[in-house]
């Protein structure tokens, strides 16, 4: 076992299961995952081998035996007559009959519908009035003559969720991992495998995991398909559920005027609308006036009565176009249905993820290692739901002034939903709490951002922020805007002929002036190539030494040859330029990488380079030194990208197409 499930079983013994089990369990049915890991958590909630397999034969037989398909609906119903009762496994919604004045069942997949259930159950499950729960269930058959007769008993009833948990002991069990170990847990949890994942896209991640832990709070993400988008709200945690967004209505959401019957934010901590992008659907336009109150309210009125409510609002959907594409010809809601293209509905939302960002979902993404029973997790952060730490910032840094009251309550919200989720009981250093604020105003301004370009009535605001300690002032762009923006700004400008364009960093075609310099690059930035970052500074170069100790997988050879294909680029072709690589190599690729080294020696001769190489195992540092009086130290080496998707993915063969690490680029200028 690795090491973090070592110290996970220890710490939360009972509480976890191996991740790959569900897939051993599921077979074909259409259950979510929080089902199947309630019941795994019943029989595989540790670490030994022998009663796993045992755990995993058990819930199989289970599955099998009590699940309703619906294909094999009526050879349940066949076997619950013969038997006179039988366990199943449902998903069961019930509703009143006013005229009988009794609650009535129906189950999703055996197709029984109008089966009496009594009021005890109902006073104890309430979320059985709302669009279903799953169950394990006794349900009996006794038949009679008698007219009318229902032949269908429901004998006992338990929702499948965990019925308490120690909110004080998963707090406690927390203070005993750091940051990157309980993150990295939190991805195992959701099933995803944390190494596959940078920083930041990992917190991207968790920021869907907010409405289960903040009341009232209004999250939207847009992106391609294949993300898993809609995943969390449907398959996480048995409080929330996933609509479609075309379906939804009035009565369904908030309350039924004829009936008075409660909508769903009445029974559900989070109500998500999934595929809630599609510019030609159609929509209610008095829904989208009720939501606009109630997301900025939390409360909602249908005829005279005023209702609160504290679920919160989850909308995904894809987008039609790139980012490129939206920023220079509309904007980053453009995808949305007419009805919801309203910058008064819009201005409700407290966080926009970008789901561009967020890399398709391939195999290799999922985690085999244990992580939460999701159900466990569910009640968790249903729990913490209570606690506010939406003014914890506040002890170490201060917004700007111009910062609207309704931006800072975004900010503020987004803040206390990342601290209860990564630090429930740790309190945070100064470090820890800026990277979760840089990430809360990052959210929040790229709603308003957009807001701008839609309506000319919402001002520009600073957002920036002081720290307390030191006075500096620390302001906050979204990455998209780094990435394209400038570029997008720049073109206007020419295209309106207002101003001639000036290469970046002084380098005006043939009169380079470089500087010493440190440059930034943020996690899941793109457009980064190794033209474009150091190029300029390897002209007139003669001798060149790489160090980077990790130049030994095939992606990390990749990167090398690309460097070798810029100095061929960028040499006079009848010149030559000695290249001497030193990095580390491990036995296991030692054989492999003298026979690649040995290779790219011998293609880039008859190009004028001159390649050698050394292993020393003993190296650190990674940077560029040459003769021209420049060194540049390099944060991350050659491997500043992250993974791409291989042979068939453009990001392969294009650089400035590959999403980033985060590391620091520095240049020097030497004696």
């Amino acid at each position: 076992m690795e090491e973090l499930d070592q110290k996970l079983n220890q710490s939360f013994g009972g509480k976890v299961v191996r991740k790959d089990l569900t897939k051993l369990v599921k077979g074909n049915a259409i259950v979510p995952t929080y089902v199947l890991e309630y019941l795994l958590g019943q029989y595989c909630a540790t670490d030994d081998e022998e009663t796993i397999n045992q755990g995993v034969e058990t819930v199989k037989n289970i599955i099998s035996k009590h699940f309703v398909h619906r294909d094999e609906a009526q050879i349940i119903k066949s076997t619950i007559r013969e038997k006179g009762s039988h366990r199943i496994i449902d998903k069961v919604s019930v509703k009143l009959n006013d005229r009988r004045d009794r609650y009535e069942a129906s189950f999703a997949n055996l197709g029984l519908k109008q089966i009496p259930i009594s009021d005890e159950i109902i006073k104890d499950h309430q979320k059985l009035l709302s669009s279903g729960v799953w169950c394990i269930l006794t349900l009996a058959y006794f038949p009679s003559d008698e007219r009318d007769h229902i032949p269908w008993l429901i004998e006992t009833l338990k929702p499948i969720q965990i019925s308490n948990v120690d909110v004080r002991e998963f707090k406690e069990e927390r203070a005993k991992f750091s940051k990157e170990e309980w993150i990295d847990l939190l991805m195992q949890s959701i099933g995803l495998n944390p190494g596959e994942f940078t920083l930041r896209t990992k917190l991207l991640q968790l920021i869907r995991l907010i409405p289960f832990v903040e009341n009232n709070y209004n999250l939207i993400e847009l992106g391609p398909k294949g993300t898993g988008k809609s995943h969390i709200y449907s398959e996480l945690s048995p409080h929330g559920i996933l609509i479609s967004g075309g379906e939804v209505s009035k009565a369904k959401l908030f309350v039924n005027n004829s009936t008075g019957d409660i909508g769903l934010v009445g029974y559900w901590d989070v109500v998500a609308y999934d595929e809630f992008a599609g510019k030609t659907k159609r929509s209610d336009r008095g829904l989208v006036d009720i939501m606009k109150n109630y997301m900025a309210n939390k409360s909602f009125s249908r005829g005279t009565e005023v209702y609160g409510a504290s679920a919160s609002m989850a909308f995904v959907g894809n987008t039609d176009h790139s980012v490129p594409f939206m920023l220079k010809h509309s904007d980053l809601f453009d995808a949305l249905p007419k009805d919801y293209y309203d910058s008064a509905f819009l201005d409700r939302i407290h966080a926009y993820i970008p789901g561009w960002e967020i890399q398709k979902l391939r195999n290799e993404m999922f985690t085999s290692n244990y992580g939460f029973i999701v159900d466990y997790l569910a009640e968790i952060l249903r729990d913490l739901r209570r606690e506010d730490r939406t003014h914890e910032y506040t002890q170490y840094f201060e917004l700007s002034d111009s910062i609207t009251t309704r931006d800072k309550t975004s900010i503020a919200k987004t803040f206390s939903g990342m601290a209860k989720i990564i630090y429930p009981s740790v309190e945070m250093k100064e470090e820890e709490a800026k990277e979760l604020l840089d990430l809360s105003i990052e959210s929040r301004k790229r709603v308003k951002q957009q807001l701008q370009k839609m309506d000319e009535t919402f001002e520009g605001v600073d957002f920036s922020y002081t720290i307390k300690s030191s006075g500096q002032k620390i302001e906050i762009e979204t990455l998209e805007i780094l990435d394209f923006g400038e570029t997008l700004i720049k073109e206007k400008k020419t295209n309106s002929e207002e101003i001639k364009e000036v290469p970046a960093d002084n380098e005006a075609s043939g009169n380079l002036e470089l500087e010493p310099k440190q440059k930034i690059i943020r996690d899941n930035q793109s457009g980064i190539s190794y033209e474009n970052l150091f190029g300029a500074y390897l002209i007139g170069a003669t001798e060149i030494k790489l160090v980077d100790p990790y130049i030994r997988m095939p992606h990390q050879l990749r990167n090398f040859m690309e460097f070798i294909k810029l100095l061929v680029d960028n040499k006079d072709p009848e010149k030559e330029i000695k290249v001497h690589l030193v990095t580390t190599c491990d036995e296991e690729y030692l054989e492999n990488n003298q026979d690649a080294f040995k290779n790219m020696a011998l293609s880039v001769e008859s190009m004028g380079v001159i390649l050698t190489y050394e292993f020393d195992d003993f190296i650190h540092d990674r940077y560029i030194e040459m003769d021209n009086g420049w060194k540049i130290i390099l944060g991350r080496g050659l491997d500043i990208w992250q993974r791409t998707g291989g042979w068939f993915d453009i990001n392969e063969y294009v650089q400035e197409q590959r999403t980033c690490k985060s590391c620091e680029v520095t240049f020097i200028k030497l004696d």
